[in-house]
C-alpha cells in the first residue's frame, strides 16, 4: 500500500491524500460504506460503483467468520470474488463485536471466548487466528485484533486493556510473517490506538502505535457513547502524534458533522452504519439539514428528494412518493433512502477534499456544520 499526501488545509489539520493498493486508488478523506456480511444493506454492488462511486467498502471478520464461513470465501477466491467487488475492501478484526457481546464473551490474555449471536455456539478469537481469518477473507486493508473498551471506562481497566491491545498487536504482526497471502495481491495491516477517553493513555498508545511503523493507523474505542467533544479531544491527541505520511482511520464514526470535525483534526478514513441504518428508518441527510421522510408534512410535497441531485434517486423521485413508500412499508423506499444517504456521505468527503486542495476547507466546513445541524 502506498499513501501520497497531496494537500493540507492552511487553517486546520485537514489533509487530502491518495491511497494506492492492488485493487486501485482511494482518494482521501474517504467514507467507507459498511458491508458487514458481504453486502451493503439494500444496495447492489453495481449501484455502489456506478451511482455512489465508493472507492472502498468495509467487511467484518466476526460476521464473515460465522456466515458464510471463511472456507466458503476461500473456495470462492476471497471476498472480492465472492461478492463481485473489484475495488478495495477493509475488514474490521472483530474487536468491536467482542465489545458489543459483553454478556456472551470472556476476555483473557490468550484471546476472547465468545458465543455466537446466531446460535449460541462457542468460538475462540486470538490475534493469531484473526489474522489467519483475514488472510482467508482477503481484504486489502486488515485490522489488528484489539479490545474496544466501553464508555465510561475505569482508568485502570482502560490502561490494562490498552497494554493488552499492544501485546496482541505484536502477536498479529508475528502471525502475518508466517501466514501467507492467498490470492495474489498484498494485504496491509493497520494497528489500532486505544486508551478510552484518557489523554495520557491515548498519548501513550499513539506513541507506541507510531513506533510500529505500520503503513496506516487506526483510532478505535471512540463513538461508543462518549460526548462528541470528548471524541474530538481524543482524536486531536492522537492525530498530533501519528505520522503525517500514513493514513489515519477513525473507526465507527459517524454523523456528517462528526466527519467534518474529524477531517479538520487530520483524519483520513471513516466508516459507520449510520447512513444506511438511518436510511432504513426514514432519516435522510442533506447539505441543508436532516429530513424525517415519515413526517406528514411531506405527504403532498412533490419536490425532488434533494435538489442537489447527488445521485439519480434524488431527482427521480419526490418526497411525497418516498414518504408513501415508507408509509406502506415498501422495500423500495429503504433502498432509495440508502442510495441517497450513501451518495451524500461520499459527496461530503469528496467536497471536503476539493476544499482542502483549494485552501478553503475551514470556512466551508464551518458553514456546512451550521447548515447540516438543522431538522427540515
Amino acid at each position: 500500500m502506498k499513501f501520497d499526501l497531496k494537500a493540507k488545509d492552511p487553517l486546520s489539520n485537514a489533509r487530502a491524500g491518495k491511497i494506492t493498493t492492488d485493487h486501485g486508488t482511494i482518494e482521501t478523506p474517504i467514507f467507507m460504506p459498511v458491508g458487514t456480511i458481504a453486502t451493503v444493506k439494500g444496495v447492489h454492488q453495481r449501484e455502489l460503483k456506478n451511482d455512489i462511486n465508493a472507492d472502498v467498502i468495509l467487511g467484518n471478520t466476526y460476521h464473515l467468520y460465522l456466515r458464510p464461513k471463511t472456507e466458503i470465501l476461500k473456495q470462492a477466491g476471497g471476498l472480492h470474488k465472492f461478492m463481485n467487488w473489484d475495488r478495495n475492501i477493509l475488514t474490521d478484526s472483530g474487536g468491536y463485536q467482542v465489545y458489543s457481546l459483553s454478556a456472551n464473551r470472556k476476555i483473557k490474555e490468550e484471546g476472547v471466548k465468545f458465543k455466537s449471536h446466531i446460535d449460541g455456539s462457542s468460538h475462540w478469537f486470538t490475534p493469531e487466528n484473526v489474522m489467519d481469518i483475514q488472510r482467508e477473507i482477503g481484504a486489502d486493508i486488515i485490522m489488528a485484533f484489539d479490545e474496544c473498551t466501553p464508555y465510561p471506562c475505569d482508568y485502570n481497566y482502560a490502561q490494562r486493556s490498552m497494554h493488552m491491545t499492544h501485546r496482541w498487536l505484536e502477536r498479529c504482526i508475528a502471525q502475518l510473517k508466517i501466514s501467507p497471502e492467498l490470492y495474489g495481491y498484498k494485504q496491509t495491516l493497520f494497528p489500532i490506538v486505544q486508551g478510552s477517553t484518557y489523554k495520557d493513555l491515548r498519548k501513550q498508545s499513539a506513541e507506541y502505535i507510531a513506533s510500529v511503523e505500520a503503513e496506516g493507523n487506526a483510532i478505535g474505542g471512540l463513538s461508543v457513547g462518549e460526548p462528541d467533544d470528548e471524541m474530538y479531544a481524543m482524536t486531536e491527541v492522537v492525530t498530533d502524534i501519528l505520522p503525517e505520511d500514513k493514513p489515519r482511520y477513525l473507526m465507527g464514526v459517524g454523523t456528517p458533522l462528526n466527519l467534518l470535525e474529524n477531517i479538520a483534526l487530520g483524519v483520513d478514513m471513516f466508516d459507520c452504519v449510520m447512513p444506511t441504518r438511518n436510511a432504513r428508518n426514514g432519516m435522510l441527510f442533506t447539505a441543508h439539514g436532516t429530513i424525517n421522510i415519515k413526517n406528514k408534512k411531506w405527504h403532498n410535497d412533490f419536490s425532488p428528494i434533494d435538489e442537489m441531485d447527488i445521485t439519480w434517486v434524488d431527482t427521480e423521485y419526490s418526497k411525497a412518493y418516498l414518504r408513501h413508500l415508507f408509509t406502506v412499508n415498501e422495500l423500495l423506499g429503504k433502498q432509495i433512502a440508502t442510495i441517497h444517504n450513501l451518495g451524500f456521505y461520499l459527496w461530503l468527503v469528496r467536497e471536503a477534499r476539493k476544499q482542502i486542495i483549494a485552501g478553503t476547507f475551514r470556512s466551508w466546513k464551518d458553514k456546512m456544520v451550521k447548515q447540516m445541524n438543522k431538522r427540515l
